[in-house]
């Protein structure tokens, strides 16, 4: 298939675009280089010998974007483009509105226009919220989100299910990622946010190489094994061949379905820092601080869904996660740059 991926340099997105070619299909890449670097293109064709078509276009510009689907004829679209860090949605609401639901709606006519019926698209399982225990089951449906980023994805679910009612031949998967961490065995493609990370294994991973001096511990006194909070992590690599799968069981079948991706295990704070510590042969100094407002004990993923519809399931444990983030950050502190 010739598959239009936005977001296509981003973290999650580059890895998707090394499995979608090492599957045999074509991808063109839309990106507005925001949280990304066009270096990235030459680290794809390094892992895969094949140069992505590339366009620097922010989905929010029609005629842009417009053209992009001028000049190929798509057979399906994976949709990653969007801001994505929770504190700063809380921080600047109306950006995320703007960019994560006006962008998408810009796409979703385009694709309607040039009949493109085939659609993954990247949500999150932040839209459970706070409302339910895990394992979390597609079947509880949304939840009342806990911050703009969560409502971006779940107001996007609900635009897709939409599109999917006015259109027969429309064909969606959604997939609710837990907490995608590693990256690619070669170290040449994984993740390094922008300013202090949000999530866990970024966040070690700077001080790993000195960028930060310790690393703060929200809360040891959460009822789980250790105190620590426990959520559900799954490698970039395992979650991007569950997009390849994701697409290509759309391309067989119509209508929306939903489905979680993580491995369907917790791991703790202090588990994934014993991981990296290993993983590194470094000891992580940390600091144990008070809880975050609106942070759970617990969250981790049903994985039936995942395993009887697509045949996905997680081939990398939480030990490759870190030994490749770890070999990542070793390799690139800065990103890529």
């Amino acid at each position: 298939m010739k598959i239009l991926v936005t977001g296509g340099t981003g973290y999650i997105g580059s890895h998707t675009v090394v499995e979608l070619i090492n599957k045999g299909h074509e991808c063109v890449i839309v990106d507005n280089l925001y949280n990304s670097s066009d270096k990235v293109l030459g680290r794809i064709k390094q892992i895969t010998g094949v140069e992505v078509k590339f366009y620097k276009v922010d989905i929010r510009d029609k005629d842009a974007l417009e053209e992009v689907f001028k000049e190929n004829n798509f057979d399906a679209v994976i949709h990653f483009a969007g801001l994505k860090a929770v504190g700063e949605s809380v921080a600047k609401p109306l950006e995320y509105y703007e960019n994560n639901i006006s962008g998408s709606i810009v796409l979703y006519e385009l694709m309607i226009k040039y009949h493109v019926n085939r659609l993954v698209f990247s949500s999150s399982a932040t839209v459970y919220g706070d409302s339910f225990t895990s394992p979390l089951k597609e079947e509880y449906g949304r939840g009342k989100t806990t911050n703009p980023y969560g409502s971006t994805k779940a107001i996007n679910e609900m635009i897709i299910e939409d599109i999917g009612k006015a259109n027969k031949d429309f064909s969606a998967i959604i997939l609710r990622y837990f907490n995608p961490v590693g990256a690619h065995e070669s170290g040449l493609i994984g993740e390094r946010p922008n300013g202090i990370p949000n999530n866990l294994v970024p966040y070690i991973s700077d001080v790993v190489v000195g960028k930060l001096d310790h690393l703060n511990v929200f809360g040891d006194d959460y009822d789980t094994r250790d105190g620590t909070g426990v959520r559900d992590y799954i490698h970039v690599v395992d979650l991007a061949k569950a997009h390849v799968l994701a697409i290509e069981h759309a391309a067989k079948q119509v209508g929306v379905d939903t489905i979680n991706v993580g491995s369907g295990n917790g791991y703790s704070v202090l588990e994934v820092i014993k991981a990296y510590e290993k993983a590194s042969n470094k000891k992580i100094p940390y600091v144990i601080s008070q809880r975050r407002p609106g942070d759970i004990a617990t969250c981790f993923a049903d994985t039936h869904k995942a395993s009887e519809l697509l045949g996905f399931n997680t081939k990398l444990g939480i030990e490759d996660m870190c030994k490749d983030a770890y070999n990542f950050i070793k390799k690139n502190p800065n990103g890529i740059e």
